[in-house]
């Protein structure tokens, strides 16, 4: 018996300016590729991610694409090569919450931002 293996769309990048460029073009390609000219805001999240892999990070950035189980979803991941732990700060006072990666993950069902 064989198992069915999907391979996920994965790109290594190096740290340093060119990266968020790269993970853009990655981004954009695998939309084409499943037939969607709508990825402004994928390419947007993976730049804002790379980056901060690139400046507060250490080591190499992975990135992956694939999509959701729900239609027209996709899931970005990113990560560098760090052995120290992520640890997640509370906004301050006038930063601009609706660009937190963090509340991303917690979409508040009426589309109004994040919870």
């Amino acid at each position: 018996m064989s198992a069915f293996t999907v391979e996920i769309p994965t790109i290594f990048l190096d740290p340093g300016d060119r990266a968020p460029a790269l993970a853009r073009d990655f981004v954009a390609a695998q939309f084409r590729e499943w037939g969607s000219t709508d990825d402004f805001v994928a390419r947007l999240v993976v730049c804002e991610l790379v980056t901060n892999a690139w400046r507060h990070g250490e080591g190499q950035i992975i990135l992956r694409v694939f999509r959701d189980v729900r239609a027209d979803l996709a899931v970005i991941e990113v990560w560098e090569c760090a052995t120290r732990r992520l640890v997640v700060f509370p906004a301050q006072p006038g930063e601009d919450w609706r660009f937190s990666l963090g509340l991303m993950a917690y979409p508040d069902p009426k589309g109004k931002g994040g919870q």
